[in-house]
């Protein structure tokens, strides 16, 4: 093969892998996020909720809480994604994918459950909802089961200061439906859950979605 041939070879390869960069690198990820900051700026923008003009979440994300007057979420094998740099697990999302016979899986759900016994008193062993034990696939589910949450009023009001009517209430107002009212399961949304919480207990004065 001489050197014309080659030539011929040669540039068209070169113009074409040029022009994918240009179009797929460059052009295509400019117009799908001009177009989303046009029709959905707040999706765009990673669906964030703010208190005071500061991110204090996103409404598709969930996040850990610990204070006994907030609703607790799933557990999460990648810590809800807080894992300082280098620490071992520190994944963007997932689980572990225990099997069932696997003895860690046994040991953490039982330490779970011990957990949210003291946490709960009251509860007996046979009432935990499954998703309170269980970890989503993503770790990162910012719901929980209402059975989920019907557990958890008691230790709220006691801890709270608010009446049970007004956490059942806040209960109703943060509870997603089921999509056309057949698909999915109706869930608590607990960060939101969590903020009309601090509003009523006046921790803070208003939050934005």
């Amino acid at each position: 093969m001489n050197n014309d041939e080659k030539h011929k070879i040669i540039k068209p390869a070169i113009s074409i892998t040029i022009l994918m960069i240009v179009l797929c690198g460059l052009i295509y990820p400019l117009v799908i996020t001009g177009f989303s900051q046009l029709v959905m700026p707040p999706k765009a923008n990673g669906s964030l909720i703010t208190v005071d003009g500061v991110a204090v979440g996103s409404d598709i994300v969930g996040q850990e809480f610990t204070e006994p007057y907030f609703f607790h979420s799933r557990p999460s094998a990648v810590n809800y994604n807080t894992y300082e740099k280098g620490e071992e697990g520190s994944l963007a999302s997932g689980s572990n994918n225990y099997g069932a016979s696997n003895p860690a899986l046994l040991e953490r759900v039982e330490s779970e459950i011990e957990t949210i016994l003291a946490e709960n008193p009251g509860v007996e062993a046979d009432e935990i909802p499954v998703d309170m034990i269980t970890q989503s696939g993503s770790g990162l589910d910012p719901h929980i089961s209402l059975e989920n949450a019907r557990l958890q009023i008691d230790r709220i009001v006691a801890h709270s200061g608010l009446e049970r009517s007004e956490v059942e209430e806040i209960v109703e107002n943060n509870t997603e439906k089921r999509f056309l009212g057949i698909f999915g399961t109706d869930k608590l949304h607990v960060l939101k859950a969590n903020l009309e919480i601090a509003l009523k207990m006046g921790l803070i004065d208003g939050f934005e979605i």
